[in-house]
């Protein structure tokens, strides 16, 4: 299983280029695509998103949350913010929900670097 960013998903709806993309491509092929959480809320809330997309969007599996997740997504923020490195809220969460899954990160956001060098995530 391979968790998808917003970042890289709305990339791939809107038909860009990328690795990332080619990458989403693939994982949604081969079902092996997750949305965690907060990346459901994000692409969902999207005021102008094609209810067919959505319909489809909203078929994909979504980790679950395990217990302590809200705690263990606290001492990963604290880690990066200690550091005096940017960690937002969407990211850590999305962060965390991966970490707990060992599942891999397809995304083209730069931002998720600082939990992979100090968190564990694994970006694909």
């Amino acid at each position: 299983m391979v968790a998808l960013d917003t970042s890289s998903l709305v990339a791939f709806l809107r038909g860009e280029p990328g690795r990332d993309v080619d990458a989403v491509d693939r994982a949604l092929e081969s079902n092996q695509a997750v949305l965690p959480p907060v990346v459901v809320v994000e692409i969902l809330s999207d005021p102008k998103l094609d209810p067919r997309v959505a319909g489809w969007l909203r078929d994909l599996p979504v980790s679950e949350l395990r217990p302590g997740f809200w705690q263990r997504a606290a001492a990963t923020r604290a880690k990066i913010l200690s550091r005096g490195l940017r960690a937002r809220l969407a990211d850590t969460l999305i962060s965390q929900s991966c970490i707990d899954h060992r599942m891999p990160l397809i995304t083209r956001d730069h931002d998720f670097g600082h939990f992979e060098r100090y968190a564990g995530l694994d970006l694909a």
